[in-house]
């Protein structure tokens, strides 16, 4: 079989997953029905993906290509500071998660999977498809590509003087991260009408942004002596 029409099937079932896997569920949506939706046999379907796990596992890494894009086109172009870049990138990674929130859970769970992964007594309680699935090996080959760009972008913000030089990038960076992560979680709730808060969607994201950035430039500090690397806050 061709290289392309492979990959034009690939492409057809994977739309077809994340569509169901959106709408439906990952636990009501059956191999079957991924067929259907992609207008492609059933026996096909298992010809590209093993089963419904692998499928997943499949979806998952499409989602972390497709989020290491967001974080490449922002590295890419040159001639700003590491504090633009990270500007940039918080921006278009919460406009990312908002607009696919399928793919975000499907990271978030791997997330939990490797976690899980790293500890021996933990490891057997995955389901043993996902262990098998090629693309899940594929995926702890890759799950760090996001966070060395990151880093990246700190560290040329450290050299650059946009971002305060006592700060470790890599420490830096995963804590940014976490709290990208919380800003999604908390998202529904923020929004949630009736609620006894006085912040919203709309005002929260640049408020975000720029407690981002004074925590980075040291305008926010605690009156304590320097340490040659301080925390954020």
């Amino acid at each position: 079989m061709a290289a392309k029409d492979r990959e034009k099937k690939e492409k057809l079932i994977l739309d077809g997953a994340i569509k169901l896997f959106n709408t439906k569920g990952y636990t009501a949506t059956k191999m079957e029905d991924v067929a259907k939706q992609a207008k492609i046999s059933k026996g096909l379907t298992y010809f590209y993906f093993k089963n419904k796990e692998d499928l997943y596992m499949a979806v998952t890494k499409k989602a972390f290509d497709e989020l290491r894009a967001v974080f490449r086109e922002v590295y890419k172009v040159k001639g700003r500071t590491g504090m633009e870049m990270l500007t940039e990138l918080t921006g278009k990674y919460i406009d990312f998660v908002l607009e696919n929130r399928m793919l975000n859970e499907a990271i978030l769970n791997f997330m939990n999977l490797v976690q899980m992964y790293n500890k021996e007594e933990l490891r057997s309680a995955i389901h043993p498809l996902i262990l098998e699935s090629e693309h899940f090996q594929k995926l702890l080959e890759i799950q760090h590509d996001c966070g060395k760009l990151g880093i990246q972008m700190v560290s040329l913000g450290i050299k650059d003087g946009s971002i305060r030089p006592e700060l470790q990038a890599e420490i830096t960076f995963y804590t940014i991260w976490s709290m990208l992560i919380g800003f999604e979680r908390l998202s529904g709730p923020v929004d949630y009408e009736g609620k006894d808060l006085k912040i919203h969607l709309e005002n929260w994201k640049p408020g975000f942004i720029k407690l981002m950035q004074e925590m980075l430039k040291g305008t926010i500090q605690a009156s304590k002596p320097k340490v040659v690397q301080a925390s954020l806050f």
